[in-house]
């Protein structure tokens, strides 16, 4: 499925090739894409060649904030998920960054909300909604 944690590590696995109908797809990849959005306290939906992305995993790593990556150029379905994302955030570009359930936007918004010492509070609060 292309997702990684921080550490590189993968989980999932590829989903097949079979076709299936758009709207089956759409609502399956909707499904999908929240589901991981409500499981982790950050998110970053990522191609593996994007300059952008490994900007913001790397913020992550220098913060020692884990995180959850799906490479969506390694997953058979990525187009569609990007698809979906631009409709749930407004935006086709990558990375597409979640924290506690909601887009805060690309590599240079979480650099910026990191700048303004915004970004570990919205991190610590998901730690804490995670822990009741």
């Amino acid at each position: 499925m292309g997702i990684e944690t921080r550490t590189g590590t993968r989980t999932g696995s590829r989903m097949g090739n079979s076709q299936t109908a758009s709207v089956g797809l759409s609502n399956a990849a909707v499904n999908q894409i929240q589901d991981i959005i409500s499981h982790n306290c950050v998110v970053i939906f990522s191609k593996t060649t994007c300059p952008y992305c490994k900007m913001a995993k790397d913020l992550f790593k220098g913060l020692q904030v884990s995180y959850t990556a799906m490479e969506l150029d390694e997953n058979t379905n990525g187009r569609k998920f990007q698809d979906v994302l631009e409709q749930m955030t407004g935006s086709r570009t990558v990375p597409r960054v979640f924290i506690n359930g909601t887009c805060v936007g690309g590599a240079t918004d979480t650099q910026k909300l990191h700048e303004e010492g915004k970004l570990l509070p919205l991190i610590h609060q998901c730690k804490m909604k995670a822990n009741y």
